[in-house]
């Protein structure tokens, strides 16, 4: 193999992390090395807060569910899919501006994402761990009135970096198999797949908890398709301009 690809496969979320900081010279060159992600037509539609007042983390980390790390990590960054900076330009330019429309709300979520992996894989070059919070689109309203969001820039997620104070066990993904479909997409062994995968995250809960998670795969997915729907981010991504025409 090779160091990156190595690097790529012990991926760990991190929640526990010392309080040591991140020099200020590796933190900005892991944010350039997010600079230099893959960006559709080189829009670089993608702006990231960074959270420095106690007060505001703080805040933070209740806004995304009550998740301590927001506030214990090192340095923690907001996402944004931003296409402000690019609608102002162009319209500078002489362009008469069309917005709302899907296509730009998917360039600038797809180029924040890209983004973010970039400096996440660098930090983690870097002996860093980091922590993906989707839990900024719990209250996204309140998160952009706390970071003065302009209209057409929306918080995607957040990204906890620090110096681990964990060493957790690379978690389990479903086997390359039940992902990769050959000339067209089948499912005919889906389910005999997914069963199988569901007793290897149920012995890897089990492991890792010490016997108190006894739980599957498939019963982790039900919040998603329950309690975790969201149904307020279609009308906020309206409001700030996303509009999915």
């Amino acid at each position: 193999m090779n160091p990156v690809i190595d690097l790529l496969k012990s991926h760990r979320s991190i929640r526990k992390f010392t309080g040591q900081s991140i020099p200020r010279d590796l933190f900005r060159s892991i944010l350039e090395a997010g600079q230099s992600a893959a960006t559709s037509n080189h829009v670089q539609a993608c702006s990231i807060i960074h959270i420095r007042d106690p007060e505001k983390r703080r805040q933070m980390a209740e806004l995304a569910g009550g998740q301590s790390y927001v506030a214990d990590c090192s340095d923690f960054l907001v996402f944004c899919a931003d296409m402000k900076r690019s609608i102002d330009a162009a319209a500078r330019a002489g362009a008469e501006v069309q917005t709302g429309m899907t296509e730009q709300h998917i360039v600038a979520t797809v180029d924040a994402a890209l983004m973010a992996q970039n400096v996440a894989v660098a930090a983690e070059s870097a002996g860093l761990g980091i922590c993906y919070i989707g839990g900024v689109r719990n209250n996204p309203g309140p998160i952009s009135e706390l970071l003065e969001l302009p209209k057409f820039v929306y918080p995607v997620f957040g990204l906890c970096m620090g110096y681990a104070d964990q060493d957790p066990e690379v978690k389990p993904r479903l086997p390359l198999e039940a992902i990769l479909k050959e000339d067209r997409y089948h499912s005919d062994e889906d389910s005999r797949q997914v069963r199988e995968f569901d007793d290897t995250m149920n012995r890897y809960y089990l492991e890792r908890t010490g016997g108190n998670k006894d739980t599957t795969w498939s019963e982790q997915l039900m919040p998603l398709f329950t309690g975790k729907l969201r149904p307020h981010m279609r009308e906020f991504l309206a409001k700030q301009g996303f509009e999915m025409k």
